[in-house]
């Protein structure tokens, strides 16, 4: 693997004697995008079985625009499936937090489980994990039976995980405390850099100079819509457009409608479609996980990726404190990779300047 450190080196030699192919289960763009990097880096097997959940648009492009760009050697994207593929010896997966997911955990013997990215709530499963808590989503609720169910089946998913050979593959910056409980618990955790996209052709940039990424915070109801189509109406400078893919058409519409503003197609993760910007452009986010990929992407090129720090006037009631700090764990500026970590590719590079914020 080339520019990989000694340790990554390891790891995917040491991986890669494992016999059978890996099977992978994908939910998400970004899942879909972190396993190829897993397999690039020698950490599932020679031979990688992709299965993308079926009725997912989004993935369906991502997919597509994979193959356009040519897979890494090994990896095979299968057909969309409504059912999870039983895995093989090494299982990749990303939503930990999903009931599927959890029962296949209990029910099936797994020889070793990669974890991967699925955006703010990689960092929320560690905590639970490394606090041998339950593994259940921010906003679950745990009222009535069915509530109290699915506590049990979080707890008893979270306890075989940590008894698992655990493989924690990530391009976000955890904090060294929680990195060390991590480490603690016997699994391995390796950052990456996105170095087998970056070594991909790319594509056009947008024209403008600022490219703001949508946002499901409207659709979920933790943040105001008219406090967040404001902001986007006082920008007051051309504006590309790249949709959230969870954002209500409604909502898209109205942002449509504003003068000055271009709506691209919402498809395949930005991290796939902005790879290329120019020096001089600016990405402008909401709290996201692609403030934090779109930084180590683009920290080289001279684009600067700001994180808008959400004003308190734009959150509903249904984002209470916890929730909302959160969300915004990442507005902050990242910390380089911790010392002890296994930096795929040379580890992440530097970040950009502090996060913007906006007037309430």
């Amino acid at each position: 693997m080339n520019g990989s450190s000694p340790d990554v080196g390891n790891a995917g030699r040491r991986h890669a004697v494992e016999q059978g192919p890996a099977v992978a289960w994908v939910e998400s763009p970004l899942q879909l995008l972190c396993v190829a990097e897993a397999h690039h880096a020698g950490l599932l097997a020679p031979e990688t079985l992709v299965v993308p959940r079926a009725g997912q648009r989004a993935l369906r492009l991502t997919g597509r625009e994979l193959r356009r760009i040519g897979l890494p050697e090994g990896l095979r994207l299968a057909e969309p499936s409504t059912g999870m593929p039983r895995p093989g010896r090494v299982w990749a997966v990303g939503d930990a937090f999903s009931g599927r997911v959890q029962a296949r955990v209990l029910t099936t013997r797994l020889h070793r489980v990669v974890l991967v990215d699925d955006g703010l709530a990689t960092i929320r499963l560690l905590e639970l994990l490394t606090a041998r808590r339950p593994l259940l989503r921010a906003r679950a609720t745990r009222e009535g039976a069915a509530g109290i169910a699915r506590a049990v089946l979080g707890a008893a998913a979270g306890m075989r995980l940590r008894g698992r050979r655990l493989t924690v593959f990530t391009a976000l910056p955890v904090p060294e405390p929680l990195a060390e409980a991590v480490r603690d618990l016997g699994a391995e955790l390796v950052r990456h850099d996105f170095g087998w996209l970056r070594s991909r052709p790319a594509g056009s940039a947008p024209a403008e100079r600022t490219v703001v990424l949508g946002t499901s915070l409207v659709r979920n109801g933790l943040i105001h819509r008219d406090r967040y189509l404001r902001w986007l109406r006082e920008l007051g400078e051309p504006v590309a457009y790249y949709p959230h893919r969870r954002e209500d058409p409604e909502d898209l519409a109205r942002v449509a409608r504003i003068d000055g503003l271009t709506v691209h197609d919402s498809g395949p993760p930005v991290e796939l479609t902005l790879r290329d910007l120019r020096p001089g452009q600016r990405v402008v986010s909401l709290p996201s996980t692609a403030v934090t990929s779109l930084r180590v992407l683009l920290s080289g090129r001279g684009v600067s990726v700001e994180a808008v720090e959400v004003p308190d006037e734009w959150w509903t009631a249904a984002a209470g404190p916890s929730l909302r700090a959160h969300l915004q764990i990442f507005t902050d500026v990242p910390a380089p990779a911790a010392e002890g970590e296994s930096p795929a590719r040379g580890g992440l590079p530097g970040h950009s300047p502090a996060p913007g914020k906006v007037a309430p």
